[in-house]
């Protein structure tokens, strides 16, 4: 199932198939540019008939690690080339967003998750298009005033996304293939992406029996095209340890290669919001956050991110050690207590391993 190290890593993953808690896993820890071990178990597909077993370059929906693999990223190139500010008001690129009038909002807000703005709002039940889906954003009125709160929003990520595309002059998938994969050599990540349905990890079922595969879960990124800040891209565990090795390394942004200055990717995973209900940097969940996954033997400066279908993302860059663990857990149901639980085991486990028995 795994390469050799981390075995109790590799005898909780056991236990989660053997139990059935997950259909299946890919995962894999590293340490900058070097991956130690890789896990492959389970089922890409549990659907009587279409049963299938994962493989290494099974393709994930990652969900909400589009927040910071995608739009995040893509932000902050945009800033290290100087073409857009973080504390520029949002209003700059999206006048229309009649909250915002109000902020003022600003792009750190978003990044943060202190705009004010609801956590989500199910616009695929009353919007028919892309096009309604942001007119009705744009109207959306603020919940709290921006910077005294935090709330974790897939609004304020799907607002992040279109000021990407403004920023950017192409949509938001071009963009974000020309400021992040392409530059980093994710080969096999994007939006919408193609191929037959045996390259993906299965998501729900739907009423008629069929899974979603290869299309993307989230209701409101799949009534956008599949495309959206806060969900939508699909990526393979391969892809993702060469982002995080990226990620965690000293690599400039003048670097080939490095679409962020390192100074830049140092700040998202500082915690920028002390006092406001929550441990955000930009885009990441820092130490001490309730959306947190890790424990204690991680150090204070590890930063993390989950997406709904069952993936997840950690890295410290101070000891360059990350960890993926992908996951179609969304395939047996909207129940997340078992991949709640096998993160905790998992990101522990490993953690131990590679800090030691105490904590950081």
């Amino acid at each position: 199932m795994g390469d050799i190290g981390f075995p109790p890593a590799t005898k909780i993953i056991g236990a989660a198939m053997a139990g059935r808690r997950i259909p299946g896993v890919v995962a894999a820890v590293g340490r900058g540019p070097a991956t130690l071990a890789t896990w492959v178990a389970g089922q890409a597909d549990c659907t009587p008939g279409r049963d299938r077993a994962m493989s290494a370059d099974t393709v994930f929906d990652l969900a909400s690690l589009t927040k910071v693999v995608a739009t995040t990223t893509a932000t902050l190139a945009l800033a290290g080339q100087g073409r857009l500010g973080l504390h520029d008001p949002v209003t700059r690129y999206l006048p229309a967003f009649a909250a915002c009038r109000a902020g003022p909002v600003t792009i750190w807000h978003l990044l943060t998750h202190t705009a004010g703005l609801p956590g989500t709002r199910k616009f695929y039940e009353w919007c028919g298009s892309r096009g309604e889906v942001l007119h009705d954003l744009l109207a959306t009125p603020l919940s709290a005033p921006p910077g005294t709160q935090v709330t974790y929003s897939d609004l304020g990520f799907i607002a992040l996304g279109e000021i990407v595309a403004q920023v950017a002059g192409q949509p938001l998938d071009q963009a974000v293939r020309r400021l992040v994969t392409e530059p980093l050599g994710m080969i096999g990540t994007g939006y919408n992406p193609a191929g037959p349905p045996d390259r993906f990890a299965a998501t729900e079922r739907r009423a008629d029996g069929t899974c979603w595969t290869g299309i993307v879960h989230d209701e409101n990124a799949r009534l956008m095209g599949g495309i959206a800040g806060h969900a939508g891209l699909f990526s393979t565990v391969a892809d993702l340890a060469r982002f995080a090795g990226w990620w965690v390394s000293a690599a400039d942004g003048t670097v080939p290669g490095s679409p962020v200055p390192a100074r830049l990717r140092r700040a998202a995973e500082s915690s920028q919001t002390a006092g406001l209900g929550g441990c955000r940097g930009l885009g990441w969940v820092c130490a001490g956050d309730r959306f947190g996954i890790l424990g204690g033997h991680w150090p204070a400066s590890a930063v993390c991110h989950t997406g709904f279908t069952g993936t997840s993302l950690a890295l410290d860059s101070p000891s360059g050690a990350w960890v993926i663990l992908l996951t179609n857990a969304v395939h047996f149901g909207r129940d997340n207590t078992a991949i709640k639980a096998l993160r905790r085991d998992v990101h522990g486990a490993v953690a131990a391993d590679l800090f030691g028995d105490a904590p950081a």
